[in-house]
């Protein structure tokens, strides 16, 4: 491969191994946000541990995909500063309220509710967990607004060579954003509710005890899960109301074949959990369905990633549609190597950090709530691998 599909492919493969954290942040931020809820209005026990069951896997799956985004910062500056000079005045803006919100108030927030266990009162305390979802998805807000950008560049001006923003609430109501989040709200729903799905399905199958426990997340799982493919369907086919006429030109065999391929999943998905949905309260004592659950956990992520490199491909061969070409968006001097060698360095550390993730999180869905690190008093026994 010449230096311009080396670097397309690098930025194609670490953005996906991203998304793969993103989108499990975005489903299961309001998901724990939600068993808070529960546990402080009912005072019901169950509740209080599931909230720190699958809010221990929340925290542990942010933690290291806040590592994988500086990842994809350090890209744009290596490959892509073309980019940088030409619309980082309007592209950059987004991006900069992203790393605000995601850095500093998302952050912040979670740390309270982390350390604020017993020692925030309980109203304030749930309201950490409610602003951190509130703040992750703005967060994913700000980036789909600069990726709407460079669908359609809205509310910005070629001066001097350089694109100019004129009217910000143009950018915020790109025809390419206003279906596109959704889109993204509701892939994250269904990731999100897969996974309480197919774990609490897995648990439930192996008699593990906890029926009461894995039996309310699998209901959950369920019902968010229905919603959030139903959304993202919905959106999904509403977003080609933003997409440029002929924009798969010259890009067809694929960007529709994954468009296809996505929509076939999604049909799947939707068909199993119409299905399941009417039986959802006896859901947990039907075995036959536990290993359809547990088999479904993986769609919800191939589907996301199916999507991005749809709407991506479709763009090419332009990053910003009609201004500026992928060619000219790249760094200056940069060699088939130098590209090698930073592609084989960022995949080993997400790769790494993705099969971390996935050990950590099925260690703890092994293990059960009856050894939890979040949450614990200070004289309660923890177990050293699971402490942070």
């Amino acid at each position: 491969m010449d230096v311009l599909e080396l670097a397309r492919t690098q930025f194609a493969v670490t953005g996906s191994l991203h998304f793969l954290f993103v989108v499990l942040t975005l489903g299961l931020a309001p998901l724990v946000a939600i068993m808070h809820t529960r546990w402080v209005r009912s005072g019901d026990p169950v509740h209080e541990r599931m909230t720190r069951f699958w809010g221990q896997i929340y925290v542990i799956n942010y933690a290291l995909g806040i590592v994988t985004g500086l990842v994809m910062e350090f890209q744009f500056g290596l490959s892509w500063s073309g980019l940088s000079h030409y619309a980082g005045d309007v592209f950059g803006a987004p991006l900069a309220m992203e790393t605000l919100v995601a850095f500093f108030l998302e952050s912040t927030f979670l740390g309270l509710w982390i350390f604020g266990w017993g020692r925030l009162p309980r109203r304030a305390h749930l309201a950490c967990i409610w602003l951190v979802t509130l703040t992750a998805y703005a967060s994913a807000f700000f980036i789909m607004v600069a990726n709407s950008y460079l669908q359609n560049p809205a509310g910005s001006v070629l001066r001097n060579g350089r694109m100019e923003l004129v009217d910000f609430g143009a950018l915020l109501t790109n025809k390419a954003l206003l279906y596109s989040f959704p889109h993204v709200i509701g892939a994250g729903l269904f990731a999100g509710g897969m996974v309480l799905a197919g774990a609490s399905a897995y648990k439930l199958r192996r008699r593990t005890g906890e029926l009461e426990f894995f039996s309310a997340s699998l209901r959950m799982g369920v019902g968010v899960a229905g919603i959030g493919i139903l959304l993202t369907m919905m959106s999904g086919y509403l977003q080609f109301s933003g997409v440029q006429e002929g924009k798969f030109n010259g890009n067809t065999g694929a960007a529709l074949s994954l468009a296809f391929m996505m929509e076939i999943g999604q049909l799947v998905g939707l068909f199993v959990l119409l299905v399941l949905l009417p039986l959802i309260r006896s859901l947990p004592r039907r075995r036959w369905a536990h290993p359809i659950l547990i088999a479904m956990t993986p769609l919800p992520f191939l589907l996301a990633i199916a999507g991005w490199g749809a709407r991506e491909i479709g763009r090419q061969p332009w990053m910003i549609w009609e201004r500026l070409s992928v060619a000219d968006a790249m760094s200056p001097g940069l060699t088939p190597g130098m590209i090698t060698a930073s592609f084989i360095g960022f995949v080993a550390v997400l790769g790494l950090l993705a099969v971390v993730d996935y050990v950590l999180i099925a260690k703890v869905i092994r293990r059960g709530p009856g050894d939890l690190a979040l949450g614990a008093a200070a004289d309660e026994p923890r177990s050293p691998a699971l402490s942070y």
